[in-house]
């Protein structure tokens, strides 16, 4: 008989009650990691943002007893163990690098991703925690999808036999924040790292990615990767794509809309199919799953839960860093490791430039 405890939703840390400072008060802590933390009984006591009065307005509203005017007095506050910076890309490696001097007494620290603009600034915010004692770890929390997480527990169960192909296709309508504008890469490095984490996740690294692009017809700010569409190319055979479509249709035109994420495994022994609930955000709309073995052949098996990514998967990402600095053990997602994302995502954008695949071990070798 099928086990249909597919673990879609990790077990909470050991300890909870770590002193956490926020570093940003823009809508994603406001809005979901807040209401998730509140959900977990984490400790939240101190907030500081590069706006200190939308700092105090979230403060006020979540309950948070301490504002700083400036981080590093949030992270000079000796009480504070555990940091979560929750800032643009662009601003976050300056930080990351002057953390471990500003708050020696951290134990850890949980970034936003994506770390930085590219490889390089990720791979400098990482390398200034070498020898500090304070676990850095990194906030992907397509991860904690409660789909992502089943499908994850299929594979390594066997369930599904060898990967054959993966996909994910996205049709959904993002809201770019004021700072994306001025980086000069837009969807890959805001939407797409979800996507190619995730099939890190699955699958481990890839040998190389290809990767197509073209403009969006409705973000009117200087871009090139709008819409991509993209390969990875894996020794076993495996093929893993998606095609990440933030046009979506003239939805917001006029037309009807049809919004949605997808994603897909066939295996040898297996096939598992699902959905991603977060383009109904704000309406608390659950991820599915539906998969199907070759050892209990015409059965489809539909496992459902009532968690949803936005906020709850966040209870997960912090989550497992407290359990880290509990355990002594590392975090389920390294910072180490994760600059091997930021390295797929810097050989996506090198595809594009030079119009062939790139590799993980070309770009990480510079």
């Amino acid at each position: 008989m099928q086990d249909l405890n597919l673990e879609h939703v990790p077990p909470p840390p050991p300890r909870k009650d770590y002193r956490i400072g926020m570093i940003g008060a823009g809508f994603i802590v406001r809005d979901v990691q807040l209401v998730a933390y509140a959900n977990a009984r984490y400790n939240v006591r101190a907030i500081a943002s590069a706006n200190p009065e939308q700092a105090r307005a979230v403060a006020a509203h979540h309950g948070i007893p301490k504002v700083y005017d400036t981080w590093r007095e949030l992270a000079a506050d000796p009480s504070i163990e555990v940091v979560d910076l929750a800032v643009p890309p662009g601003e976050q490696p300056a930080i990351l690098k002057e953390l471990p001097r500003i708050g020696p007494q951290l134990k850890g620290v949980l970034a936003q991703k994506p770390l930085a603009l590219n490889y390089a600034q990720s791979k400098e915010a990482v390398q200034a925690f070498d020898g500090s004692g304070i676990t850095l770890s990194v906030n992907q929390n397509m991860r904690y999808d409660q789909s992502i997480r089943a499908l994850k527990s299929l594979l390594t169960r066997g369930r599904l036999g060898e990967p054959v192909l993966a996909t994910i296709e996205m049709r959904a309508i993002p809201h770019w924040q004021p700072w994306s504008r001025d980086y000069g890469r837009l969807t890959l490095l805001i939407m797409s790292i979800h996507h190619l984490d995730a099939f890190r996740y699955l699958f481990g690294d890839p040998e190389s990615v290809y990767v197509s692009v073209r403009t969006d017809p409705r973000t009117k700010f200087p871009h090139r990767d709008g819409i991509p569409l993209y390969i990875l190319e894996y020794a076993s055979g495996l093929r893993a794509s998606a095609w990440d479509d933030v046009w979506a249709g003239p939805a917001r035109e006029g037309a009807a809309s049809d919004i949605y994420i997808k994603w897909r495994v066939e295996g040898t022994e297996g096939m598992a199919w699902g959905t991603i609930g977060w383009p109904s955000y704000p309406n608390a709309t659950p991820s599915t799953i539906h998969f199907t073995t070759t050892r209990e052949p015409g059965v489809w098996f539909s496992p459902q839960w009532k968690e949803v990514w936005f906020p709850d998967a966040f209870e997960g990402t912090m989550g497992q860093l407290l359990t880290a600095i509990t355990t002594g053990a590392e975090p389920a997602v390294t910072a180490r490791d994760n600059l091997r994302t930021m390295a797929l995502v810097e050989a996506c954008y090198r595809s594009i430039d030079e119009h062939r695949p790139v590799s993980l071990k070309e770009i990480m070798s510079e």
